[in-house]
């Protein structure tokens, strides 16, 4: 499909809208003294619709669209699936206890178990190098290739990725959390009825006839060569939901803005539906539907259906949505990682009382450049975007689990026998599944590990030596304490 006048008019009005209506609902906003709070958690105003807004769309971007359906197969569905569990954690175990220690990033959680503003540190910067080195750039890859693969662009794919970057880092940079939760919401309900839109004529498009598509392709058992091996949903899939939806700050922060438990239980409720009802069909069903029309054709699979199956003025409206999505998910991860910066880094290290929109700024701006300067690590036409956001984020996300873990379900543990093992386990998983060069260290004796498994082998091995250097090192015996910290919540 060529670009066409109708979908460029489309298209801008759309964007304008969304932004307008943002503003007006933003240009009420109270600013209290506490600015950081105000930035960084709306102030702790945002009703459920919007925390349910915010977390379906903040997740789903252009690596699940375009990285899924890319696949080109049913089994990608579990990562959305499994997400429903990691959302019930959030909403049941850990929202009410970062309500009851009145946390404004989930690190700050950590310095209030351990007792030790370093711990805090070290996972805060963990976050950091994940975002900027892992989540942005895969997200402005994946938008920039999804306009390219839908309108036939003649852009240079680094051009687009620079336009989403600016735009997107002008919502977080000076509107805050606020004008990203609710210019999420009103995203995402257009990006969702163009999503399944989508779906429904794919599907037509075939008239509803798998025949002819590998049976590999439709099943949900994956075999062990599998990009998802079904032992691993009971292995590495259940830490990597709890990570990602209940110690992520770009989530969290959402439900963590809300003026009550209760508020934000409903919100993640309400997203977690959506997720389980939704989001499974339009990230695997138009990319199956797509090979059986096109052979395999990668992470192009998104852009070239959506293109060639719906009318002009609904792929202009479907573009925008899409935009939408890139540029909502990259302004969620700016805001989050500022509000690790300015919270855990430059107020414990350099200045308590920063000027919290300025500091935001200047940080915004580097982690821009930074991902920006990323990108080329994710134009790889041999592995799918979601597939290599995965793999690279293992060497970060179960350190991080690691460090919760340990915090929340025992005491009296010295925080340095887990900073110790944090850094064991993100040396580990480098030097045995490199994701960089997919040089797995196990191959040479014949051991086939997949990286999923490898996580879960990496997060139990390092809780045993944060407790075992606890014990033996620093001369102090682990408490079991989950009982204290998960139970008698009464924050409201």
């Amino acid at each position: 499909m060529k670009l066409q006048f109708t979908q460029i008019l489309v298209f801008l009005g759309i964007t304008a809208l969304i932004a307008f209506v943002t503003y007006l609902y933003c240009r009420g906003a109270r600013e209290d003294e506490d600015s950081g709070k105000e930035y960084f958690l709306a102030g702790g105003g945002l009703k459920w619709y919007f925390v349910a807004g915010s977390i379906t769309l903040t997740n789903l971007s252009t690596d699940q669209l375009v990285g899924m359906n890319g696949n080109q197969m049913a089994l990608l569905a579990w990562w959305e699936l499994a997400a429903v569990v990691g959302l019930m954690m959030l909403c049941f175990l850990f929202i009410p206890v970062y309500y009851k220690y009145n946390c404004t990033t989930t690190t700050e959680l950590l310095e209030r178990r351990y007792n030790n503003k370093h711990i805090r540190a070290l996972i805060s910067i963990l976050f950091l190098l994940g975002n900027i080195f892992i989540f942005l750039p895969a997200i402005l890859y994946g938008g920039s290739l999804f306009m390219q693969s839908m309108f036939g662009l003649d852009i240079n794919l680094y051009v687009l990725a620079a336009i989403f970057a600016v735009v997107g880092s002008a919502y977080a940079i000076f509107g805050g959390l606020r004008a990203v939760a609710i210019s999420d919401t009103f995203s995402g309900v257009l990006l969702l009825g163009l999503a399944i839109t989508v779906t429904v004529l794919a599907l037509k498009e075939i008239g509803f006839d798998f025949t002819d598509i590998p049976k590999e392709r439709l099943t949900l058992i994956g075999s062990p060569e599998s990009d998802i091996p079904f032992a691993t949903l009971f292995t590495g899939m259940i830490f990597i939901q709890m990570f990602y939806w209940s110690t992520n700050q770009t989530i969290t922060q959402r439900a963590m803005a809300s003026p009550s438990v209760k508020e934000a239980q409903k919100g993640i409720l309400a997203a977690a539906a959506i997720r389980l009802l939704v989001v499974p069909p339009i990230i695997v069903l138009p990319g199956i539907v797509a090979y059986k029309l096109y052979g395999d054709i990668g992470d192009a699979t998104y852009g070239r259906i959506v293109g060639d199956l719906l009318p002009a003025f609904l792929s202009g409206a479907f573009a925008a949505a899409i935009a939408a999505a890139v540029l909502t998910t990259f302004n969620s991860i700016l805001n989050a990682s500022a509000a690790l910066w300015v919270c855990d880094i430059h107020e414990t290290y350099i200045s308590k009382t920063p000027n919290v929109k300025r500091l935001s700024l200047w940080v915004s701006i580097t982690m821009v450049i930074l991902a920006f300067l990323m990108i080329p690590i994710f134009n790889n036409p041999e592995q799918s975007i979601i597939n290599t956001v995965q793999q690279l984020y293992g060497m970060l996300s179960m350190p991080i689990l690691a460090a919760f873990m340990v915090g929340l379900l025992f005491k009296n543990v010295n925080a340095y026998a887990t900073i110790i093992a944090v850094i064991f386990g993100v040396a580990f998983y480098y030097w045995a599944l490199n994701p960089l060069v997919d040089a797995p260290k196990f191959a040479a004796q014949g051991i086939k590990l997949h990286y999923i498994h490898l996580m879960a082998i990496n997060l139990i091995l390092m809780v045993a030596i944060a407790l075992g250097l606890n014990r033996i090192v620093f001369k102090q015996s682990a408490v079991w304490d989950a009982h204290n910290v998960f139970g008698r919540n009464k924050a409201a």
